[in-house]
Order: structure tokens, then sequence, then C-alpha cells
């Protein structure tokens, strides 16, 4: 038998002097998850209001779907279904020129 959720998503956007600023909220059932996202207009270029509503906007709802990923994975862990660890790189030779 299918099952329908509905999480409504509401996105708020505020644009001042070249920044945009962007807030998007998630509600579920249980809890309520916040995404944040920023872009500048850099000096030299045009301020075109609505290239930096979507990158604040695609970078907000990156942050609240990372949010999404993490809590998942812990009530994956949680249940004994955790995925499997991502290995962190070890840098070797010139480590300096990476810093």
């Amino acid at each position: 038998m299918a099952n329908t959720v509905e999480w409504p998503v509401r996105l708020t956007l505020v644009e001042e002097d070249g920044t945009t600023t962007a807030r998007a909220v998630l509600t579920t059932a249980t809890t309520t998850f916040t995404g944040h996202g920023t872009a500048r207009c850099s000096p030299e270029d045009r301020d075109i209001p609505e290239i930096g509503d979507e990158i604040a906007a695609g970078r907000a709802l990156r942050d609240l779907a990372g949010q999404l990923l993490r809590v998942a994975d812990e009530e994956l862990e949680g249940v004994g279904a955790a995925p499997p660890r991502r290995q962190t790189r070890v840098a070797y030779g010139w480590t300096d020129a990476m810093a």
C-alpha cells in the first residue's frame, strides 16, 4: 500500500547591498530543519538579483539536504544499518602546498 507524505519547504530570500541570503525551512511530522545560503555580487560584476537568488537558494537547499542525510545516517546507525564510513585520505608529499 502506497504512503504519501508532504513536507513543505518555505524559502525566504533577502537581498541587501549586493548580498543575498536565503533561509530554507523544512517541516516534517516530527522536526524542523533550517538551511542557510549566501551569495555575494563581486564589485566588478553587474548586479543581477535573480542570479544571487538562485545561488543563495541553491546553497540553502544544499545545506538542508546535507542535514537530512546526516540525520538519516545517524538513524540508520542507531538501528544497526549504518552506511559505510568514508575514509579520510592522507596527503603525501608536498603537504604544505595543500594548506
